[in-house]
């Protein structure tokens, strides 16, 4: 595949081949089945609207959290807050408005999770099962910290159904999206050191994978451990 014909950084064939083994390490490929709520990572990605909104009409859950504020990535995509601009996808494609909590607040995955588990309290819900909506890439990591945060339930990972190819195209920015991949599991490596989510196993050819693009420079989404 070639890269960008403008200034930003161009792919090679081998960064390519080291993303797609990092983007199938972040889908937990979880068999879905009902749960009791659905919660809707918020992001730049309206897609985890749509499929939050797929799966529901599909009648996986009666119940969808939305939850997230703003970021810099987003304010200006989602100038009324993630969750809002979620919801009202939502609802545009079909999902009642009484199915649909919102969680305003939240600025990282910790706060999606515990905000949300507070949202659920307040209107009197206790689930034993939760289907975790995001983006394909942040599905491992959106676990890792719900299994954290919230050890009681029975945490499932949902993403919209698209390959790396594809979410690019949807994306328009090759470099932002292999940034994200290696800032996602540079997250799901640190994070358990600092009590935010729990450890999960990288396996060998992923983490050599993880230590090239670095040398790459493919590091704007890092974050100081």
């Amino acid at each position: 595949m070639t890269g960008p014909t403008d200034s930003r950084q161009a792919v090679t064939d081998e960064q390519w081949a080291n993303a797609r083994l990092i983007w199938d390490y972040h889908q937990m490929r979880h068999e879905l089945r009902p749960a009791d709520v659905a919660i809707g990572l918020g992001s730049h990605d309206l897609g985890v609207a749509t499929t939050a909104a797929d799966l529901y009409r599909a009648g996986l859950f009666p119940v969808l959290v939305f939850t997230g504020g703003n970021s810099p990535t987003t304010a200006a995509r989602f100038p009324r807050g993630e969750a809002v601009h979620y919801r009202e996808h939502a609802l545009a494609l079909g999902v009642p408005d009484e199915a649909i909590l919102l969680e305003p607040r939240a600025g990282n995955t910790g706060h999606n999770i515990t905000y949300s588990r507070q949202v659920l309290t307040d209107a009197g819900l206790y689930p034993a099962s939760v289907l975790l909506v995001s983006k394909p890439y942040m599905e491992r990591r959106s676990y890792a910290t719900a299994r954290k945060l919230w050890p009681e339930v029975d945490v499932r990972c949902a993403s919209e159904p698209l390959e790396l190819d594809d979410y690019v195209k949807s994306i328009g920015d090759e470099k932002l999206v292999l940034d994200m991949l290696v800032g996602d599991l540079q997250r799901v490596i640190e994070y358990p050191k600092l009590g935010f989510a729990i450890e999960q196993d990288v396996p060998e050819d992923v983490h050599a994978a993880y230590k090239n693009l670095l040398t790459a420079g493919f590091t704007s989404r890092l974050i100081t451990p």
